[in-house]
This record gives structure tokens, sequence and C-alpha cells, in this order.
């Protein structure tokens, strides 16, 4: 067994070629966001002297420039209709995903192939075409301008509803019929046998939403009209235009700060993450 486990490793190139690979991968995604985090703790010299390496780093850390930016734009304003929106959007976007995905894998009913079709159809439709029909369906229901603009048109997508399914299919179908047996509802089946088993896609589904929509610039700016229910991606285009404040330093600072939290739900579902993907494979 060890000799062949030993004839199945790969080659030493070929395992430091990717090796280097990844590293050099991580260097091209790492470099810019310690730039950014660097820059933001820069006096204004510091971040307009020509790049060398003794400007890399500051040499006294500007926090100051956080406070800045928070007084400025008023951040704290936006970070909290972002935060609403990112966190509704999340947990009833996972939940309608996740029953529907649990219907198309689970249930058989009469046009099911035929409705997944269409669902899978709607990720081939441009963004722009469907911010369309969104937004006619948030002026029909009065959304407009609204936390409630920003999160019904998201509540379920044909991404969401497949990688559900495929998370679901996963499931022995004896559990179902078993609960089923027991009196169990559907809804019970689901929620107390689907739910656990595949609990880390759900949770890399999550990830995926709230990334999606706190980062989410082009309906905001088409759906929000006002200052009330303006979104942090739109003030911070607003202040990199030097609207606010006419500091590079800050803009950096205001920058690092809408990329927090995405880091700080990455780092605690990271494991979640990683078996929810894992989990998701193709399988009919």
């Amino acid at each position: 067994m060890d000799a062949s486990a030993r004839r199945r490793r790969p080659p030493l190139p070929v395992v430091l070629l990717v090796h280097a690979l990844v590293y050099a991968g991580v260097a091209v995604m790492a470099v810019p966001l310690l730039w950014m985090v660097a820059t933001s703790l820069k006096t204004e010299a510091e971040a307009g002297a020509s790049p060398t390496f003794s400007t890399l780093l500051p040499n006294a850390p500007q926090w100051v420039n956080y406070a800045r930016a928070f007084e400025s734009a008023r951040l704290e304003r936006y970070y909290v209709n972002s935060t609403l929106a990112a966190v509704l959007t999340t947990v009833l976007g996972v939940a309608h995903n996740a029953l529907a995905g649990y219907a198309f894998a689970k249930l058989r009913f009469r046009g099911r192939r035929v409705l997944l079709g269409v669902a899978l159809a709607t990720m081939m439709v441009p963004v722009q075409v469907y911010f369309i029909f969104a937004y006619l369906l948030c002026t029909r229901l009065g959304y407009v301008d609204s936390v409630q603009a920003l999160v019904v048109p998201f509540l379920a997508s044909g991404f969401g509803i497949f990688y559900m399914r495929q998370a679901i299919l996963a499931v022995p179908d004896s559990l179902l019929e078993a609960g089923r047996l027991d009196g169990m509802s559907e809804f019970e089946v689901f929620w107390h046998i689907v739910r656990p088993t595949v609990w880390p896609a759900m949770c890399a589904l999550g990830i995926f939403t709230f990334v999606f929509s706190w980062n989410n610039f082009f309906w905001p700016l088409i759906v929000v009209d006002s200052e009330r229910s303006k979104t942090l991606p739109l003030a911070l285009a607003d202040l990199s235009a030097g609207l606010y404040v006419d500091s590079w330093p800050v803009q950096m600072a205001a920058a690092t700060i809408m990329v927090g939290p995405m880091v700080a739900v990455y780092l605690v579902l990271q494991r979640a993450f990683v078996q929810g993907v894992a989990l998701t494979g193709m399988k009919e």
C-alpha cells in the first residue's frame, strides 16, 4: 500500500510548481489589500510620495484617518443601511433558495424539470436586463428608495436554487422516508433532516449572497434616490470623487471599513464554506 501510494505521489517539480502558482495567486490578491490598509494609515505626504520601499509602510500610523472617514461622509448611517440590506438578503435569500432546492431535488411534481430549466435560464440573462424588471416590480410595490428595494429582488436566484439542489441531492432518500413515516410534514423533514445535513452548503451560499449584497453598486445606484437609503458603496463612490473630502488616506480608510465585514464573515464561516463547496458535486 505504501509503495503504491509513493508511486501515485506527484513528482517534486510538479509539487513545487503548484505551490509557487498558489503563492503567486495569493500575492496578487493580497498585495492590493495590504496596500489599501497601509495607505489608510499614512499621512497626506506619505500617500503622495513616489512609490519606494521606504514609503510602503507608514512611519507613524494615522488612525485618525478612520475617524475622518466616518465624520466627513457620515458613514455610520450608510453602514446601517448596507448591513440591514445584506443581512436580510442573506438570511431570506438562503432560506428561499434552500426550500426551492429541496423541492427540485426531492419532490416530484408536474413541470418540475421545466421550472428548473426556467430558473437556470435566468442565469444567462444579463443583469442589466434583470434590473429593468426588478425596477418595474419595485415601482409597482412602492419599494423605490427603501431598504425593501435592496432586498426583495434578490430573495431567490437561479444560481442559489441550483446550488442548493445539488447539495440536497446528496442527502439519502431513506432518511427523508424515515422522517415521513414518523409523521413529519415536508417542512419538518427539511428543517430537521435536510437542513442540518446541508448546513455547510447554506453557509457557503450565505457568504456568496452577503458579499454580493454588500458590494452591490449598480442596483442601489438605480433604485435609491435619497440620502436616507444610500448604501456604503454609493457613499464610498462619492468619497472617492472628492465630494466629502479630498484625501487619499481617508478614501483608503473608508474602503478598508467597507471590506472589514466581508473578511469577518468569511473568517467565521470559512470551514463551513470549504465543506459546502465540496458538498455540491455534480450529481443527477
